[in-house]
């Protein structure tokens, strides 16, 4: 199929107001040497794909690249196949049924690894920044609000510190109840994020043992698995007292009245990594040109959604809002993805930086924001046994594939397409991290050092059993 003259001027366009969207995030290398490009030859090998999501706002590239035409001028007749939950998910990608998906991050990291199944799955794409929000329901909210600090207009002043849930915890284990909140899958970003929100609130997320999914060991806060679109319905049943999840189903709680937005995923940490395009090791290795169009299609579109401070968004919005994508009124997709965040009825704020898809190297994949994910499943527990800096190098280096992201975007570059200053030159580590709502600094090329800044959270030589940390 030739490609579309029109959308590919439309693009050259857009690319051209782009010349800053590079933006921000130190990613010049630290070391003289930066990531090269895979080679990549050949016709199309695999026209014919079927791709995975979760109806989450997140997967608009995956919509974008669809709907605007960008999968066929790259020679692609895509499906978009919507997942029951996460493993599902992962189960479709690894059988084959599924070419690839909208992943979570930590999905291809711990398949690799052998946590919870064992796979070699690898990340060529960044999908996005940002995108995850946490909940807590009106009971809850009721018994924190008061307290909180205000600014002159009555409203609370945010980022909203875990710490305020203590006397709630408290109160609970006065009562025999446990404090529960949910996320989506135990290798989320949600799941970390929470974690990360609770510690650094001094209340214990729990632990996980070898071999438990659960991660309740020792827990302050137990926090259990519910597939993002039944979070509301879970919180208004009163299974958990909140959750963390992507939109728009934060924003349903709020339509819904059933709850209120504490706390939004960039407060925790500024401009944090969220999916990836996910794929088998072996697809990318037997259909290279067809990975490379792919990666190009799905670039064209992370564009599209970011162009002009974000001009498409509303149109991004009516597209998600059908009910093969996902099936939210337009409304409740639109308070979190049109530069806005609605935390409750009258407390609406500007959130530009919400949902970035292709300014501040979004697709770029960094090794450096594979090793966090990495450390946060040794904090917890998920890796068992300490690991040396060059453990981490090395698996991320065997999953987050930026050779693969830089064959793909050097050759829009060279077509006009997108701004050549929108693909950093990089060893694959961002320089030092702040943005984080404990104040901690992260540095990705020293891991081991990171971990032993935390007071809660797993040091080295520690191990976790049934009874606690040994």
């Amino acid at each position: 199929m030739k490609p579309n003259r029109r959308n590919f001027l439309i693009l050259a366009v857009c690319a051209a107001s782009l010349s800053a969207c590079g933006g921000s995030g130190d990613s010049k290398s630290n070391s003289g040497e930066t990531v090269t490009a895979a080679t990549v030859d050949g016709a199309i090998e695999k026209p014919a794909l079927k791709l995975g999501f979760i109806k989450l706002t997140d997967m608009a590239p995956l919509a974008i690249a669809k709907e605007k035409g960008f999968f066929a001028e790259e020679g692609l007749n895509v499906t978009l196949e919507p997942q029951a939950n996460w493993k599902v998910l992962l189960d479709g990608v690894i059988g084959g049924q599924l070419d690839g998906a909208h992943m979570l991050a930590g999905q291809p990291l711990a398949a690799t690894i052998g946590y919870g199944t064992k796979a070699d799955l690898i990340a060529p794409l960044s999908l996005d920044l940002n995108g995850n929000a946490i909940t807590l329901s009106n009971k809850v909210w009721d018994q924190i609000e008061p307290g909180l600090k205000k600014n002159p207009d009555g409203k609370p002043v945010h980022p909203i510190s875990a710490s305020v849930l203590k006397p709630v915890i408290a109160n609970y284990k006065s009562q025999g109840k446990q404090f529960k909140m949910g996320m989506v899958f135990p290798v989320s970003t949600h799941n970390y994020e929470l974690r990360y929100w609770l510690a650094a609130g001094g209340i214990e997320p729990g632990y996980y043992t070898p071999g438990d999914v659960g991660g309740t060991v020792g827990a302050e806060a137990a926090l259990s698995v519910t597939p993002p679109p039944q979070m509301p319905a879970t919180m208004e049943a009163g299974t958990i007292d909140g959750y963390c999840v992507g939109e728009p189903w934060n924003q349903a709680a709020v339509q819904k009245k059933i709850g209120v937005p504490v706390i939004t995923d960039d407060e925790i940490w500024r401009k944090n990594p969220e999916k990836v395009l996910g794929l088998r090791k072996d697809f990318a290795e037997k259909y290279p040109a067809t990975t490379a169009a792919l990666l190009r299609a799905v670039i064209k579109a992370q564009l599209w959604l970011d162009v002009d401070n974000g001009k498409n968004r509303a149109e991004a919005v009516k597209i998600l809002s059908q009910s093969n994508y996902v099936g939210a009124d337009e409304a409740v997709i639109g308070a979190s993805m049109t530069g806005k965040f609605t935390y409750q009825a009258g407390d609406t704020r500007a959130a530009p930086d919400f949902n970035i898809f292709f300014n501040d190297y979004a697709g770029y994949p960094f090794y450096s924001d594979a090793i966090w994910y990495l450390t946060q499943m040794r904090r917890w527990g998920q890796i068992a046994d300490d690991q040396t800096d060059q453990w981490y190098f090395d698996t991320a280096k065997a999953v987050y594939r930026p050779d693969l992201y830089l064959a793909a975007a050097n050759k829009l570059a060279k077509d006009g397409v997108i701004p050549a200053d929108s693909i950093p030159e990089s060893d694959g580590y961002k320089g030092e991290q702040s943005g984080f709502i404990d104040g901690i600094t992260y540095n990705g090329k020293a891991p081991n050092a990171y971990l032993a800044k935390f007071s809660i959270g797993l040091k080295k030589g520690q191990k976790v059993t049934t009874s606690g940390v040994k």
